[in-house]
């Protein structure tokens, strides 16, 4: 028992262990900045782009590749890449940074022509994609080297895409390296060549650095929020949330925020919560409402230690810049000696002065924060210590404004002679970071020069750029006079517009109207044709003394009547009905002549008649003629056959044949009045049919020919019906 107690008890462990290595591995999966993976996937003999393969990272985003073979996916170094498609393994990749990936699959067995013939390009594809590459490669070591492989690959570049994909590159340069207005430009011209929703965020976000709110949010607010992965859906929120901040409407900016954040946590997505809770804490702190900041912070805090220790102490220094903006000087001191740690532990060599997270700065902080409790025994070798420091790494901003904030803490210590040194040395450095200034004025000078230089040689995007120029000037130009007589014309022109619509609509509706009212007086006139007929039929029963053939007949013809009578008023009624009332005449007018003709309806098995509808009493007419002027005065026993059947999806065509003396011989045959009734028959079939096809689009189609090449050559008519 005690075997088995312990055998319990060390699975249990295990179990343990193993839940404990889960997890701790799935927070270092979570850890480190996300960024954009480009790839492609082609074949590997043909160079073939292969479209809509499934790419998704192990961290939960998804994407297919484009008609190019193209994708883009927002992933973490360390990720694992997963490629699937029907015609191929599924490859695994371990993403180690933001390079391109380029998988190349076998080729199907059959390679077609077109396949080979494609090879021949495959040098300039090849080209251009890796000057791409190359230009990504330099985008954050040197900008002038970067923008010389973009334009190299706009020279190589043979599509719209292509052009899109390199002004791309090109706006992600001027954005890394600040240069605003060119990356604007450089995206509006991307968006010019492809409308993608991945740019227009970048440009919305390029406007906003550009202090350009109001086309930033215009840009924002174009993007359809149904076309957005996840990822993006929260950019486009952020973003709105950033310029609303920037313009000072905090409310807006935390409405936002908190959409973004709503998406964020619903799809587990744990950088982005971290951020927004961040900003959503900052936006409350500038709008005055510092306890719900600090509730958020607290948030921010908690999520951001569960990432990389980068991302814990950045939000740190956060919080603790807004504990001092609160004069919470013990919280901001408790918080800064914790970054400092972590610092210490992430190397702080490899963060440049620029950054907040160097140790000088956050020792110069923690120094002012114990001078502004007045505790100067600790705040001296604090500044002391960022002076010596930031003297170490030739930061002299840090250097002098410790020095500064030094000499004011000697004074109130009452060390004036101290205060005196430190002071001076304050002034020495004053001079030189005003040298240094000056050196690096010139050196932007220098560098924006070039920059320009180098972007004047990409004639598309200058011509862009004179255009828009151009449009700006004339816009600001415009006179209240000129505006007043240009919005005059537009207003007239939409008045004339509006007014011509609604008479296109009236003569229309009154066009329709009176189709309407001629198919009514159509089927006022047939209706009466079609009951002389039947009572024609009964009287010569009567004639003949036969009261009960007449008796049995005048049931049917009741039923056939009231059938008529009640689909009289409509344009189109069901085919199974219209074949129902077919079969009940066919009846009657073989029940009269019997030893005149036969007859068979077929309907084909695969016909679903209920889809399909036809004018009512459409085919009656053309029996009623293969009967009475064809089959009648045929000397043998004659045929009569109707064939329904369906010739495409939306279509089906019924046949009427007889074998009857055929058209010519029954004109002969006919007297002067008879032709006259005929033909006034006929055409109001046709008139029914040209308006029923005038106003719903062709729907009917009727034709008429000889049915044979024999001495009787009968009548066949085609009538073609179309689906809705």
């Amino acid at each position: 028992m005690q075997s088995v107690i312990k055998y319990i008890w060390v699975l249990c462990i295990w179990a343990n262990t193993n839940l404990l290595f889960a997890q701790d591995n799935s927070r270092l999966s979570n850890q480190g900045p996300t960024f954009t993976v480009r790839g492609s996937v082609i074949e590997s003999d043909t160079q073939e782009p292969i479209p809509n393969v499934n790419i998704e990272v192990n961290g939960g985003a998804y994407t297919t590749t484009d008609l190019f073979g193209d994708f883009r996916i927002e992933a973490r170094n360390g990720d694992e890449l997963t490629i699937r498609h029907k015609d191929f393994e599924t490859v695994y990749y371990i993403i180690r940074s933001n390079e391109r990936i380029k998988v190349e699959v076998q080729p199907n067995e059959e390679e077609d022509t077109y396949s080979k013939l494609k090879k021949s390009s495959r040098s300039k594809t090849e080209t251009f994609k890796s000057l791409i590459d190359s230009a990504e490669t330099y985008l954050k070591k040197d900008a002038k080297t970067s923008i010389q492989f973009a334009g190299d690959a706009l020279a190589e570049g043979k599509s719209v895409k292509q052009n899109s994909e390199a002004y791309e590159v090109l706006g992600d340069v001027y954005m890394y390296w600040k240069q605003y207005d060119l990356a604007v430009s450089n995206y509006r011209i991307s968006l010019q060549n492809v409308n993608t929703n991945a740019v227009k965020l970048k440009l919305a976000k390029a406007y906003r650095a550009n202090k350009n709110y109001q086309e930033s949010l215009e840009v924002y607010n174009s993007i359809n929020k149904s076309e957005l992965s996840n990822w993006q859906l929260i950019e486009l929120y952020e973003g709105i949330g950033d310029v609303h901040f920037s313009t000072k409407t905090f409310q807006l900016s935390i409405d936002n925020y908190e959409e973004g954040l709503k998406v964020a946590q619903k799809h587990l997505i744990t950088p982005k919560t971290t951020d927004l809770n961040s900003k959503i804490a900052q936006a409350y702190n500038a709008k005055g409402e510092p306890q719900n900041a600090k509730r958020f912070f607290n948030e921010s805090m908690k999520l951001a230690n569960t990432e990389n220790q980068k991302r814990a102490v950045e939000e740190k220094i956060k919080v603790a810049d807004f504990e001092n903006e609160n004069n919470n000087f013990s919280n901001e001191i408790e918080l800064r000696k914790e970054a400092l740690n972590t610092i210490s532990e992430l190397k702080d060599s490899i963060f440049d002065n620029e950054s907040s997270l160097t140790s000088q700065k956050q020792n110069y902080k923690i120094g002012n924060a114990y001078a502004s409790q007045r505790d100067f025994s600790n705040a001296i070798p604090y500044l002391q210590k960022s002076i010596a420091e930031a003297d170490d790494k030739a930061d002299l901003i840090v250097q002098k404004d410790a020095t500064r904030r030094l000499s004011e803490v000697y004074r109130d210590a009452g060390e004036f002679n101290k205060a005196l040194l430190a002071y001076q040395d304050y002034v020495e450095l004053v001079d030189k970071l005003y040298i240094k200034k000056e050196q690096e004025i010139s050196q932007a000078a220098r560098f924006s020069k070039d920059i320009i230089s180098k972007q004047n040689r990409i004639l598309s995007l200058e011509s862009d750029r004179a255009l828009s120029e151009s449009k700006y000037q004339l816009s600001t130009e415009q006179s209240k006079r000129q505006k007043l007589i240009i919005y005059s014309l537009i207003g007239g022109l939409l008045l004339l517009l509006v007014t011509a619509f609604l008479m296109f609509k009236y003569i229309k509706q009154q066009r329709f109207a009176n189709n309407l009212l001629a198919l009514k007086s159509l089927r006022s006139q047939m209706n009466p044709h079609f009951i002389f007929n039947a009572l024609n039929s009964v009287n010569s029963f009567i004639a003949s003394n036969d009261e009960r053939t007449a008796n049995k007949y005048l049931t049917d013809f009741s039923l056939l009547m009231r059938a008529v009578l009640e689909n009289s008023e409509e344009d189109f009624i069901p085919l199974e009905k219209e074949i129902e009332l077919l079969q009940l005449y066919t009846k009657l007018e073989h029940f009269r002549f019997q030893d005149k003709f036969d007859y068979n309806i077929n309907i084909d098995d695969n016909i679903k008649v209920e889809d399909f509808v036809i004018p009512p009493m459409l085919l009656q007419p053309y029996i009623e003629n293969a009967v009475w002027h064809g089959l009648r005065y045929k000397k043998a026993k004659g045929r009569l056959e109707i064939n329904i059947s369906q010739t495409k999806s939306d279509e089906i065509q019924i046949i009427i044949t007889d074998d009857g003396i055929g058209r010519e011989k029954s004109k002969a045959l006919k007297t002067k009045n008879q032709r006259k009734q005929n033909s006034k028959g006929m055409g109001n079939i046709k008139k029914r049919v040209s308006i029923l096809n005038a106003m719903y689009k062709d729907k009917v189609d009727v034709f008429i020919d000889d049915f044979q090449d024999e001495e009787d050559t009968g009548t066949k008519v085609v009538v073609t019906l179309k689906k809705d």
